[in-house]
């Protein structure tokens, strides 16, 4: 039962966080020039190409075409691709293209919204096939392969996958073997599980493979290599010893040929090995320039990363795309009468609207700088200008933490704004299911989300063990004590109590502290902290020694360090965008981008409120108000939502969505001026128990003793049927 003492707190909270739409909302005026060239970031011109050519209709694909009919039209549509400068950027100079891999993402990820079926079999043709030879292989692969790559004359899969491993790419089971005698290596699938699956282009298309396989020279197993290895003769029958399987229609991107591969001692020339990282002599001797194996895996595997950078840029694409059809049709849509006998109010005009999507906005944007950042760390690295271990590191990082968070933000954003639009974000004309079903797959490729997870909490858990050993044993023995100060402090509740104390009396001491970055950024990164540092304390009693003690221990707290690392890609996205303010110089777009800002931070923080109450980050007081501010920024923001959507710059010929191309208005406009019309010639019935019809007036129709505003989404099931 809620108190009076609570109820009186909770009102004065409200209170003090503001009314529904703030007056200084109307100060505030966002400049569309500044915040476009904001979003499209450094790449800009090269995004604007890919997009004129994302919007040519021949690219598109109608709802409901027959996926073998989407599989052909798809891989025609390779061709008209393979001519552009958005594919030609990921091409080396050296072979007429322009050798600038992310220049070629930032266009890439682009093509989502001409058919995200497209976009992936590009990605699988010149974004791994292509990519594989350049970075895995040396000049003579380059020379002999990679202009048949560009132009198509040989499509291609990315042979990693197995059945029985997916992302244990390390346990792989096909093996490649050097046979000295013939100076060839022999490739063979020696069971079920090792066949290659989920392969785009395997189905129908591919001609040749880069086929990841256990490098067995001697009777030593070096680890994983790839190796090129054709499929197909020029009528598209497999080679001897090559067979494979159609994996069948899918749950989206059915224009993509996915397929299985499986060898029986297919022979393929030594020169066949793509080897800059693993080399096999005529004589049958194995050099590397990476003497560590383990070392040598991570660094083939990391010389792929951009897929993951690709997929996090077309994420945030895609959700932007929802975002904008969903809020075009909310700001139009018309849905209830607040008070009888007046206009019906825009969805848009209700706060629960606001609520469930402003944030998404806000999130997409925080996605969107991130990527930014991200892309410029793929740029100094593979442009050679900061290639360095550390700086691999970083971005392997950086990608998985970020692929994993917009991926799922894509899913949940397309879903939300399907939601929205009620039965007509059902229809596949208004594109939101499509987008939905064609993205689902990106939350288990390129990396399943939870390993890639998996993957930034190792790390995170590893620079924080590299931090306790480089101090000496007194520093070991401050940081002891600060921790048992700590969750003595949290867990006896002194530090709420403390901001109870300081916030009596006065609510607006509780908002400005929410509203200050310093707080929003030491909330958000004191949450990663404190999980990586609670999972190390649990894990510390295992015995290093012994390596399945040391595993289970991570076992057993593996769920806390993968929210941990969840918790630090949400803290890379809020530095990004806190960064990206200081490149606003308009003031009225910079405060409204302020306001997103905290709306990301601040919803963040209220998704996991329980945890900052438990752990006594927050008192009850500046818990509630967390809900109380977010309420106020939305009122904020509501005059201004449709100018920032507008920044993301799609025209019609991209969102191809009915209820966002105006007809929606068109309709709500016929309809009020069919009222009025009624209304000016006196023809309009009358409503049961009106003063013109007296008869039932001791009473009340239904719709007199309805609440004043409904819940938009309450006709949703309705307009659906």
């Amino acid at each position: 039962m809620t108190t009076i003492a609570e109820k009186s707190t909770t009102a004065a909270a409200e209170q003090a966080a503001g009314p529904h739409l703030d007056p200084a909302a109307e100060s505030a005026v966002v400049d569309h020039d500044v915040l476009r060239d904001i979003l499209a970031g450094r790449w800009a011109e090269q995004r604007r190409q890919a997009r004129r050519l994302a919007a040519d209709p021949r690219l598109h694909i109608a709802p409901g075409t027959h996926w073998s009919e989407h599989r052909e039209k798809t891989f025609d549509n390779l061709s008209i691709l393979a001519e552009s400068h958005a594919v030609r950027a990921g091409l080396p100079a050296s072979l007429g293209g322009s050798g600038d891999p992310a220049s070629y993402l930032s266009g890439f990820e682009e093509f989502v919204l001409a058919d995200p079926s497209l976009q992936i079999k590009a990605g699988v043709q010149w974004g791994l096939f292509g990519s594989a030879v350049v970075n895995l292989g040396t000049e003579q692969h380059h020379q002999r392969w990679l202009k048949d790559i560009w132009s198509l004359k040989i499509p291609g899969a990315f042979a990693m996958t197995e059945t029985g491993h997916g992302s244990d790419v390390a346990s792989i089971a096909t093996t490649a073997t050097f046979d000295a005698s013939t100076q060839e290596f022999e490739i063979h699938t020696p069971h079920r599980g090792a066949w290659k699956d989920y392969l785009g282009n395997a189905a129908l298309h591919g001609r040749a493979a880069v086929v990841f396989a256990q490098l067995i020279v001697d009777g030593v197993n070096h680890g994983v290599h790839a190796l090129f290895v054709p499929l197909r003769d020029d009528e598209g029958e497999f080679l001897p010893g090559v067979g494979g399987e159609d994996d069948g229609h899918k749950g989206g991107l059915n224009g993509v040929d996915n397929g299985r591969l499986h060898f029986d001692h297919v022979r393929v020339p030594r020169e066949n090995l793509l080897d800059r990282y693993g080399h096999v002599s005529e004589d049958g001797t194995y050099t590397s320039p990476i003497e560590s194996p383990g070392r040598r895996f991570f660094t083939m595997l990391g010389t792929l990363v951009q897929g993951r950078v690709s997929l996090d840029g077309a994420s945030i694409i895609a959700a932007r795309a929802g975002l904008d059809i969903a809020l075009t049709y909310a700001s139009q849509r018309r849905q209830f009468a607040p008070v009888k006998g007046e206009e019906e109010s825009v969805l848009l005009d209700y706060h629960q609207h606001q609520r469930r999507l402003f944030p998404l906005v806000a999130k997409v944007l925080a996605a969107g700088f991130a990527h930014d950042e991200l892309l410029e760390a793929f740029d100094g690295v593979f442009s050679g200008r900061n290639d360095t271990d550390e700086s691999r590191q970083d971005l392997e990082t950086m990608a998985a933490a970020l692929k994993a968070t917009s991926t799922r933000l894509a899913l949940d954003s397309l879903q939300e704004c399907r939601e929205a639009c009620g039965g007509a974000g059902f229809l596949s004309e208004n594109r939101l299911t499509g987008l939905r079903a064609d993205l689902d797959v990106y939350a288990t490729f390129e990396g399943d989300n939870t390993v890639l997870m998996q993957l930034v909490a190792k790390r995170l858990l590893g620079d924080f063990a590299k931090g306790i050993s480089s101090l000496p044993a007194a520093g070991k023995a401050r940081w002891a004590a600060s921790r048992a100060a700590e969750t003595t402090l949290s867990r006896s509740g002194l530090r709420g109590l403390s901001q109870v104390l300081r916030d009596t009396g006065d609510p607006r001491r509780s908002v400005n502290f929410l509203r200050d970055p310093e707080t929003q950024h030491g909330l958000l990164s004191d949450r990663v902290r404190t999980m990586v540092e609670e999972a190390a304390e649990n894990m510390r009693g295992a015995d290093r020694s012994d390596p399945q003690a040391a595993a289970d221990a991570f076992d057993r707290n593996q769920n806390r360090l993968i929210e941990a690392a969840r918790a630090h890609g949400h803290l890379l996205q809020w530095e990004a965008f806190t960064r990206a303010l200081d490149e606003i110089d308009d003031d009225g777009t910079r405060q409204v981008m302020i306001w997103l800002r905290d709306l990301f931070g601040l919803s963040i923080i209220d998704e996991n409120l329980d945890w900052y109450l438990a752990h006594g980050r927050l008192s009850l007081m500046r818990g509630r108000m967390v809900d109380a501010y977010l309420q106020r920024l939305v009122g904020r923001l509501r005059p201004h939502i449709m100018d920032v959507v507008a920044a993301f710059d799609f025209p019609q010929e991209l969102l191809r969505a009915k209820i966002a191309s105006g007809a929606e208005a068109q309709r709500q406009q016929e309809a009020a001026d069919h009222r009025a019309a009624a209304g000016a010639a006196g023809v309009a019935a009358a409503a049961e128990g009106s003063s013109r019809d007296s008869s039932d007036a001791e009473h009340p129709s239904a719709d007199q003793t309805a609440p004043a505003q409904a819940d938009p989404t309450l006709d949703k099931p309705l307009e659906t049927m």
